[in-house]
């Protein structure tokens, strides 16, 4: 239990260190992706006024979409619908200290597939 305590905080100590470098605007919000064992969540958020403005998880998917990289391509597809009908272009994308492969990379790729910009 100790050893994943310590992988959890290094992550957090990644993300903290990212974090301090971008940020998202009204102009180019923040595509934050949270990653747990049960699901993906999707926050696109505007740090300025501290807004979410989008919001989604695999849960809110229905049935059909199970936590895989399948149902985080899914994830992908219908938060860049989303934003994009709220009229948001460009992000800025936040991996929140996780690794660029599986479902951070499957959602990232997907968004971009629906029109996002990053």
């Amino acid at each position: 239990m100790q050893k994943q305590i310590l992988r959890n905080q290094e992550r957090k100590n990644r993300a903290r260190r990212v974090r301090a470098k971008i940020s998202g605007t009204a102009d180019r919000p923040r595509l934050s992706v949270f990653r747990s064992l049960q699901t993906v969540t999707v926050q696109v958020i505007d740090d300025v006024t501290s807004k979410t403005l989008v919001s989604l998880s695999i849960r809110h998917l229905g049935k059909d979409a199970k936590n895989t990289v399948a149902g985080a391509t899914l994830l992908g597809k219908k938060v860049g619908e989303q934003c994009l009908a709220a009229g948001i272009e460009t992000i800025v994308f936040d991996r929140a200290g996780y690794r660029y492969h599986g479902k951070v990379k499957a959602v990232a790729e997907a968004a971009r597939e629906a029109g996002l910009r990053f």
